[in-house]
């Protein structure tokens, strides 16, 4: 899956972000609208990830789906 598929399929997706990542609130979940680049900055403020690794994490998530 690539990340126009995450886009397209957030509504489907959201629950397994948020069973991936449980500090996201369901707010900042809605905000990030299937944007990965907004996705990988609230894991990089709520886990203190660098930017490289929180960007690494979405996309191994992506690759998964």
């Amino acid at each position: 899956m690539n990340t126009d598929m995450l886009e397209g399929k957030w509504m489907e997706i959201k629950g397994s972000v948020r069973a991936k990542w449980g500090a996201l609130t369901d707010d900042e979940v809605e905000q990030v609208a299937g944007n990965a680049e907004r996705l990988a900055g609230l894991i990089q403020q709520k886990y203190g990830r660098s930017k490289d690794a929180a960007k690494r994490e979405v996309n191994d998530f992506i690759e998964s789906l």
